[in-house]
C-alpha cells in the first residue's frame, strides 16, 4: 500500500508548479490557429476565381448549416431551402436599392437591409411553421417543395420586386465607411476588391453563424431537437413542447438560408430567378448527408465539396476526359459535378451513415488508440 501512495505521490506535479491549459497541450489547437491565419492571408495571394469559389463555399455553408438544424438535428425534411435564400437575396435588394432603375427600392443603408432581409427571412419561415408543426417526412418535404415553384412564379412575374426572369442589380454592402465593390484599395500594396472585402465579411459571417449553431446544438434545445429527431412522440411524453420546437427551428433555418441569399447576392452582384430553384435545395441536402447530419463541422465540410466540385471542374475541364464546356460535346461540369456528388451521397448512405465528419471522427479515434498502446 505504502508502495503505490509512493507512486501516486511521485506523479502529482511539484507544489509550485502550474498546470498548462489544455488547449495548449492540443494539437488541434494549433491546426486551427494555422487554418485561421491561412485563410485571413489568402485574398493577399489568390486571384479572383479562387476568392469568388470560396465565397460561394462560406455561402453554402451558411445555408448548409440553417438546413442541418431543421433536417439533421431536428428531422424535419426541407426541399425548399432555394426559397427562403430567394427571399434573403431580393429582400435585401428591396430594401437597399434607391429605385433609379425603375425598379421597387427603399434605399435604406446596406447594412440595415442586410438586418432586414434575414429577418424577413425568418418571417417567413415563421409563416410557414404552423404547416411544418403539423406534417413530418415526406409530407413536410412535398410541402415545402410547394414553395420552390411558389417562388419560381413570384420571382418571374413580380417584375417591379424581382426584375422578372433578367434579375436586378445587387447593391454593394456598406458598413463603416467602407464599400464592398469592386472599387480597388490597396491593402499592404495588395489591390481589394469586391471578392477581397467580402472575404473577410463572410469568414465573420459564418464564424458567428456557426458558433451560434453549435451552442445551439450542445445546449438544452439540442437535447430537445434531436429527442424529437429520434422519437417525437417520445419526446413529448417526456414534456419537451415539440410543435414550439420544430417552429422555433423552422424560423431559424429560414434565417440561416436568407442571411445565405444575401450572401450570395453581394457576391454575383445581380439576381435571377433560375438559380433559386429545386436544383439548389436538393444541393442543400446533399451537403448535409455528404457532410454528415445534425454536425456543424459536417454541414461546413459538405458544402465545401458541393460547391466547389463545380467550380473546379469548370477551371479545369480542358484537361478532365469526357469534362467539356456545354456545347462541345462532353459532359458539362456542372452535370458532371451533379453526378459525382449524386455517387458520393449513394456512397455516403451505403458505407458512411454518419458523414465525412463521421470518418474523421473514427480516424481520430483510432490514432488515439494507437498512441495510447
Amino acid at each position: 500500500m505504502s508502495e503505490v501512495l509512493g507512486r501516486d505521490k511521485a506523479r502529482e506535479a511539484p507544489p509550485g508548479a502550474r498546470r498548462r491549459p489544455a488547449w495548449l497541450t492540443n494539437p488541434r489547437s494549433y491546426v486551427g490557429a494555422a487554418g485561421a491565419v491561412l485563410l485571413l492571408a489568402l485574398p493577399f495571394y489568390l486571384d479572383r476565381f479562387w476568392l469568388q469559389a470560396g465565397l460561394f463555399a462560406m455561402a453554402a455553408a451558411i445555408g448548409a448549416i440553417g438546413i442541418n438544424l431543421l433536417t439533421g438535428a431536428t428531422g424535419q425534411l426541407s426541399m425548399g431551402h432555394a426559397f427562403f435564400l430567394a427571399v434573403g437575396a431580393y429582400a435585401y435588394c428591396v430594401f437597399a436599392a434607391d429605385g433609379g432603375d425603375g425598379l421597387t427600392g427603399l434605399g435604406l443603408p446596406t447594412w440595415l437591409a442586410a438586418v432586414l432581409a434575414v429577418l424577413v427571412a425568418g418571417v417567413a419561415g415563421g409563416l410557414f411553421s404552423p404547416i411544418s408543426g403539423r406534417l413530418s417526412g415526406a409530407y413536410l418535404g412535398i410541402a415545402t417543395l410547394a414553395l420552390v415553384f411558389i417562388g419560381q412564379h413570384v420571382m418571374f412575374n413580380a417584375h417591379d420586386l424581382t426584375g422578372g426572369a433578367n434579375g436586378r442589380d445587387v447593391p454593394p454592402l456598406n458598413l463603416f465607411g467602407l464599400t464592398f465593390d469592386d472599387r480597388e484599395l490597396l491593402v499592404a500594396a495588395v489591390p481589394f476588391g469586391s471578392a477581397e472585402k467580402l472575404w473577410y465579411a463572410g469568414l465573420a459571417v459564418l464564424l458567428a453563424g456557426a458558433l451560434f449553431a453549435r451552442g445551439v446544438l450542445r445546449g438544452r434545445p439540442g437535447r430537445a431537437m434531436n429527442a424529437i429527431r429520434d422519437h417525437r412522440i417520445a419526446a413529448g411524453v417526456i414534456g419537451v413542447p415539440v410543435a414550439r420546437h420544430r417552429a422555433a427551428v423552422f424560423v431559424l433555418s429560414s434565417m440561416y438560408a436568407g442571411l445565405a441569399g444575401v450572401l450570395l447576392a453581394l457576391v454575383f452582384q445581380r439576381t435571377v430567378p433560375d438559380y433559386f430553384g429545386i436544383t439548389l435545395s436538393l444541393e442543400y441536402l446533399a451537403m448535409i448527408v455528404i457532410g454528415g447530419l445534425g454536425s456543424v463541422s459536417g454541414a461546413v465540410a459538405g458544402a465545401v465539396f458541393v460547391s466547389l466540385l463545380p467550380q473546379l471542374l469548370t477551371r479545369y475541364s480542358d484537361a478532365l476526359p469526357l469534362v467539356s464546356a456545354p456545347g462541345t460535346g462532353g459532359i458539362a461540369p456542372g452535370e458532371a459535378s451533379r453526378y459525382l456528388y449524386g455517387a458520393a451521397v449513394v456512397l455516403v448512405v451505403l458505407f458512411l451513415p454518419g458523414g465525412l465528419v463521421r470518418m474523421a471522427a473514427r480516424r481520430r479515434v483510432t490514432t488515439h488508440s494507437g498512441e495510447e498502446r
